[in-house]
């Protein structure tokens, strides 16, 4: 599957520099408004083939993917901390909470 996902990038960014380099090569001599229409289509080749390029398919396990299986859970806060935190109070999220302690400059012991 990787290798036809691959190929087909290779195939659409090769049609995408075909466009641009025969548009200015020659088409420009017949006609500028084909030359800058072929640009136009040649400018949105290279987002499809990332996508065509980068897409899942439904025999691929992404659900194996290193690193997903060991998450480690987020810090817990220490019991009775209630100190109010800049822009309105606890979030209820520890793990976001920790992140916002960072940001206000409090550090956590623990």
């Amino acid at each position: 599957m990787y290798r036809r996902r691959r190929r087909a990038y290779f195939v659409l960014m090769g049609v995408c520099l075909v466009l641009f380099v025969s548009a200015w090569a020659f088409v420009r001599l017949w006609s500028m408004p084909a030359a800058i229409a072929m640009c136009v289509v040649a400018m949105v080749i290279p987002p499809v083939a990332a996508m065509v390029g980068n897409r899942k398919g439904p025999e691929d396990r992404w659900w194996d993917e290193p690193g997903g299986q060991e998450q480690q859970p987020p810090p817990q806060p220490p019991p009775g901390d209630t100190r109010p935190r800049k822009g309105g109070g606890a979030t209820g999220d520890p793990e976001s909470d920790a992140w916002w302690d960072e940001l206000d400059g409090r550090k956590r012991r623990g």
